[in-house]
């Protein structure tokens, strides 16, 4: 008589162990990617939220650009697009977001360049219409 025992071999449990490790291993470097793709989606949105509100709204009424972005300054603009997705605020010290003014004469600008530092993607970079 062969008595038969109900369980797992070590064989068969390692084998459990190691997908259950790969699995989660894939589910997390997906994971990562997806929040990274979501902040860079972000990042390009908010550098185009600044940029249009920047040309379209702030350039006509001043024919100039102003020194330093503040919220007072861009009419209907969500002030959260001035923040990077660490909250961080655009000139801040280590923001993603730069506004890099340029020839500028009592608090108003002839040119300029908006960046914001993407970590999958190239930096985007927007400066002014030429006018």
């Amino acid at each position: 008589m062969s008595r038969r025992n109900s369980g797992f071999t070590v064989l068969e449990l390692l084998i459990a162990i190691v997908f259950l490790v790969v699995a989660g291993t894939i589910f997390f470097l997906q994971k990562r990617d997806l929040e990274v793709a979501a902040r860079d989606s972000l990042r390009k949105t908010d550098i185009n939220s600044i940029y249009y509100n920047l040309e379209e709204v702030f350039y006509p009424t001043n024919k100039a650009y102003p020194e330093h972005l503040v919220i007072d300054q861009l009419k209907g603009i969500d002030p959260e697009a001035l923040k990077d997705p660490y909250g961080k605020t655009i000139g801040q010290e280590g923001s993603n977001y730069r506004y890099e003014p340029k020839d500028c004469v009592n608090g108003l600008c002839k040119t300029y360049n908006l960046t914001a530092d993407l970590e999958y993607e190239a930096d985007v970079v927007k400066g002014n219409r030429t006018h």
